[in-house]
């Protein structure tokens, strides 16, 4: 037999096991109850929070053969609602059955009797997808339907909705589900599943769902198929591409600090693995939420994001009117993401505004001492100080003019450079950085260099080997590797390996089995020089000192990688992925290794 989702598994057969919606059930239930049951109702609200589910629980209440608002789930009317094959309620698509001829087959139809229960069902779903003629000749219908007939609308975005529908209508509006009502229905599926689960990955997921109970259960659906009935918080952030609390806490860290290019490298990583930048800058902003909340309240039952120590040491280096400018940016962040094209640079901007908070006077008095280096005259000197004047002191300007004369005289032999403390210990780390010292590349000592090639034959596998490969990955030894995965910065600071450092650290450890390694890249010109036979050789010596044993190193496309492991995930679920002992490993090119 199919699989069959943990949503469709799972979804309520009567009143009482609806999570959330107290309100709309209790209405229809007593509504039942009364006998006042309207001709035609509307079911609005956002995605995944029950509006086809309470429509099929109501054309289960009005047939059962227990009576009305019954639902016992075990009569003939009961069990074929449930299975989809009553002749009495029908469900119709609006997005795909949305013409004029559909809704007039539909009204003619609605004259003859019901052929099994008491009422004949109409469950209208998506119905905002309707044309305009097609609401118009439902309208009568609508309006003053048989005795024996119920419509039931269902729809996300009401406002779609002709005015002169929702006046023949009642109405119910479905709210996203609440954090409480969502984890006691998941915990009771997670104990019937027989599944092990952490307290704080169950919170997690439940912030992804966003309230929606479909969206919960599918996301832990994919979570099951990939850690095997354990629910782990690693697993949530690695599958769905989020990020640790104690990763999220370095980056504010570097913020504060304003180390602009460990925040851009530390970003790009992120960005390379995946991350959810809209995800990440609203992690971002709960955490700052939460250090006014802590240093208002000092209660720490109210943190969920943070533990009270991690409380403690940021409130240490954060006062509270940088925290309100960090919430700020995060916040205008937030509204302009739906506004651009490009929410990467939007979010990189973000990060250098957040860095720049409390050191742009830093900056700003650093310019002067840069600029007459190159503009000797003493009268292109003056514009270069006068913007900033609030901010540097009048005797510092002073200087500045005396010091511009002489420069002038021995701009060769750039004295200014010698005479400042700052620039000295700028330049001097520069030009000591090329010569390689004793410690570099030690990890990687006594490998022959050979320079990367830009063409030439290439190693590579199709979609299914790919697959073959995950099946084959060994988790705990890939999560291992991503944390050794720095020690490739010694070859940095090498001026002939620091190509394939770069290289190598612009990808990602995707999947690590017994002889090959898989990396992920966003970038297809890195594939290509990854996979390319002549450099593979250093390469896999390179890897080989991280990894402890000789591995092919394939690299992918993140689009290749994304679409494999859609199949994968759509396998598994069916339980149609191949047998580990079944599977030999071929990748094409690797015998000219």
């Amino acid at each position: 037999m199919a699989y069959k989702a943990l949503y469709r598994t799972y979804r309520p057969q009567t009143f009482e096991e609806v999570a959330g919606q107290q309100t709309v059930v209790k209405t229809i239930a007593n509504a039942l109850k009364s006998g006042k049951i309207a001709h035609a109702y509307l079911f609005s609200g956002p995605r995944g929070t029950g509006k086809t589910t309470m429509a099929k629980l109501l054309a289960k209440a009005l047939n059962c053969e227990e009576g009305v608002g019954h639902q016992c789930n075990k009569c003939d009317n009961c069990l074929t609602i449930i299975d989809g094959s009553h002749p009495d309620v029908f469900e119709i698509d609006a997005a795909s059955n949305s013409g004029v001829d559909n809704i007039r087959d539909l009204v003619e139809n609605i004259k003859y009797s019901p052929i099994k229960g008491r009422y004949k069902v109409y469950i209208i779903d998506e119905v905002h997808m309707m044309s305009t003629s097609a609401f118009n000749a439902l309208l009568k219908t609508l309006e003053e339907p048989p005795s024996n007939v119920v419509f039931i609308l269902a729809t996300t975005e009401p406002h779609k909705v002709l005015p002169t529908i929702l006046s023949r209508v009642q109405r119910f509006d479905f709210s996203k589900v609440s954090d409480h009502d969502l984890k006691k229905r998941l915990i009771e599926i997670l104990k019937l599943e027989k599944v092990i689960y952490d307290d704080h990955a169950l919170d997690l997921l439940i912030s992804l769902s966003d309230g929606g109970v479909r969206d919960a259960l599918s996301m832990l659906d994919q979570l099951l198929a990939y850690s095997t009935n354990k629910l782990q918080i690693n697993d949530i952030e690695l599958l769905f591409g989020l990020l640790g609390t104690s990763e999220k806490i370095a980056l504010i860290q570097a913020i504060n600090r304003g180390e602009i290019a460990n925040i851009l490298n530390t970003f790009d990583k992120f960005a390379e693995g995946g991350i959810d930048l809209k995800r990440l800058n609203a992690d971002l902003l709960d955490i700052f939420k939460e250090l006014l909340i802590y240093k208002v309240t000092k209660d720490k039952s109210l943190l969920k994001v943070l533990n009270e120590t991690e409380a403690k040491n940021l409130l240490l280096e954060f006062p509270v009117s940088k925290i309100e400018q960090m919430i700020n940016i995060l916040m205008e962040t937030q509204n302009n993401f739906k506004n651009v094209a490009n929410a990467r640079s939007l979010f990189e901007i973000s990060l250098l505004k957040m860095a720049l908070i409390g050191h742009d006077e830093l900056e700003i008095s650093e310019q002067p001492l840069v600029k007459p280096v190159k503009e000797t005259p003493v009268p292109q000197a003056d514009p270069v100080v006068e913007p900033p004047v609030t901010l540097t002191p009048k005797p510092i300007v002073k200087e500045v003019e005396k010091i511009v004369p002489p420069v002038s005289n021995v701009v060769k032999e750039e004295p200014l450079v010698e005479e400042q403390p700052k620039p000295k210990k700028k330049v001097e780390p520069v030009k000591e950085s090329k010569k390689p010292e004793p410690s570099i590349r030690k990890l990687f000592a006594n490998i022959d260099y050979v320079p990367l090639v830009l063409e030439g034959d290439l190693i590579s596998v199709d979609e299914d080997m790919l697959i073959n490969l995950m099946c084959l990955g060994d988790r705990d030894e890939r999560r291992d590797l991503v944390n050794d995965w720095p020690q490739l910065n010694e070859l940095m600071f090498d001026p002939e390996f620091s190509d394939y450092g770069a290289l190598l650290l612009n990808g990602t450890p995707y999947v690590l089995t017994d002889t090959v390694l898989v990396l992920n890249y966003m970038n297809e010109a890195r594939t290509t020089l990854v996979n390319n036979i002549v450099n593979q050789r250093t390469i896999q010596k390179i890897v080989e000192r991280i990894v402890g044993r000789k591995v092919i190193v394939l690299a992918v496309y993140d689009k290749e990688r994304s679409i494999a492991q859609k199949k994968f995930m759509d396998l598994s679920q069916i339980g149609r992925l191949p047998r580990t002992k079944d599977i030999v490993i071929e990748i094409k090119g690797a015998e000219k290794l």
